[in-house]
């Protein structure tokens, strides 16, 4: 019974030593050093290096994540939409103008480009109509800039919209502003006489 009572108390001591063990362990591996790493304040000053900044240039060349040197060079040297299109603007260039101006444009400028979009409809704030007396004198390169830097609480789409899709779309949005805005002495003489018969 002695012999017993003995075996219990030590196993009971060890039990509890490797408890404590197991918690200090446990406490040690819990420590922040991550967050209380060695490190630099950005623009603070850092004598490791010869011009005594911790900030470190790029390399030279370095474009950013996402952003094409393609793009980069458009931006600078595209200024109008005969750049972009040398031989004209094609059917088949409208018509994909047409259909990222429909998935990008159309949920705030609607799809005649009048600014009624569902968003608006739904309390967003509303742009301006592309039939606005403004926006029809303004370059194809505006709504290029436009759709690249953003504009009032549009947001940049340059990480969404191909640089050359963006000129697809200016190119249809001014389609757009002739449509609305054509007279039947416009449209060439083999249609008008379809137009004429349809009335």
């Amino acid at each position: 019974m002695q012999h017993s009572m003995f075996n219990t108390k030590r196993l009971r001591k060890l039990g509890l030593l490797l408890a404590i063990i197991i918690l200090a362990l446990t406490l040690a591996g819990c420590t922040m050093t991550m967050r209380f790493q060695p490190r630099v304040n950005p623009m603070a000053e850092n004598d490791f290096y010869a011009n005594n900044s911790a900030a470190r240039p790029p390399v030279a060349d370095t474009v950013a994540r996402g952003y094409s040197q393609t793009e980069a060079s458009a931006e600078m040297t595209a200024q109008n939409i005969s750049e972009a299109f040398p031989d004209g603007v094609t059917l088949e260039e409208l018509e994909r103008g047409q259909q990222r101006y429909d998935i990008y444009c159309s949920p705030c400028h609607d799809r005649v480009g009048t600014g009624n979009g569902m968003i608006v409809q739904r309390g967003f704030n509303k742009p301006t109509s592309f039939h606005d007396d403004r926006l029809r004198a303004s370059p194809p390169v505006y709504y290029y800039s436009a759709m690249t830097n953003g504009f009032g609480s549009m947001p940049s789409y340059a990480n969404r919209i191909d640089p050359l899709d963006r000129w697809r779309i200016a190119a249809y949005i001014q389609a757009l502003q002739l449509s609305q805005h054509a007279e039947l002495s416009d449209v060439p003489e083999a249609e008008r006489s379809k137009l004429e018969g349809s009335k």
